[in-house]
């Protein structure tokens, strides 16, 4: 089951602009595990946007590939999501969670419980 870590890092941008989200991680000791960013619009689906499993694959959905750019930093311990290029439907809640023993394909696809909202952080593009 994926569990919710604290995002942060939204805003308000016109479109075209860009934002950095971030959050922290931690030392994983499963076999394999995948991290990744999530989002809900008010009236929509919850919706995998982009997600890396601990081997450094990737994986985006398709309306995010070649705007939003998935990173970790094993390091400093945070997951990044690179926003560029942000459109008027990108505009939603974006959480970000941690999915034991999912390749990042899988994960894209899994249905998080979000919990509380204020786990998640705002993104809203102006058009």
């Amino acid at each position: 089951q994926a569990q919710i870590l604290q995002a942060s890092g939204g805003g308000t941008v016109q479109a075209g602009g860009s934002l950095r989200l971030s959050c922290p991680t931690s030392t994983y000791t499963y076999s394999i595990y995948s991290m990744g960013f999530y989002r809900q619009a008010p009236g929509k689906n919850r919706e995998g946007v982009a997600a890396i499993d601990n081997d450094g694959t990737t994986a985006y959905r398709d309306s995010v590939k070649g705007r939003f750019i998935i990173t970790k930093d094993n390091l400093k311990k945070t997951l990044d999501l690179e926003m560029n290029s942000l459109k008027a439907e990108d505009t939603a809640m974006y959480y970000c969670a941690v999915a034991p023993y999912m390749t990042a394909l899988q994960a894209l696809g899994v249905n998080v419980d979000f919990g509380s909202p204020d786990q998640g952080t705002q993104v809203t593009v102006s058009s």
